[in-house]
């Protein structure tokens, strides 16, 4: 009876394991904190500007490596946004660092 159980295991695992790996969550780190890094840009430029109506756009993001990263620490990932706002005959690009996890980004002049 144990031989007929094994057999059958083996063609079990590659679809479990498939299953898993689309289970995970694979979309980039700059997607999902896009709208969050624009949202604290924003905010700041606003006041910064005095103007309520500026609006922005990505000009690029990339994801930024953590500084540890090895088998006993492990870094947070971070994702850094360049963000150009323009209103109220205005314009100013900013650099907002948004990290993995963390419900809350750091947004700054990019001069």
């Amino acid at each position: 009876m144990e031989q007929t159980v094994r057999p059958q295991l083996h063609k079990i695992w590659p679809a479990a394991a498939m299953i898993t790996v689309a289970a995970c969550n694979t979309t980039p780190l700059t997607t999902s904190l896009q709208p969050m890094a624009l949202d604290y840009t924003l905010k700041r430029a606003r006041f910064e500007m005095n103007c309520p109506t500026a609006t922005g756009s990505v000009l690029s993001s990339e994801n930024v490596q953590p500084v540890l990263n090895g088998p006993l620490m492990m870094g947070t990932e971070r994702a850094q946004f360049t963000i150009g706002v323009q209103g109220c005959g205005q314009r100013q690009t900013m650099v907002t660092i948004c990290a993995q996890g963390s419900g809350g980004c750091f947004a700054a002049n990019g001069q």
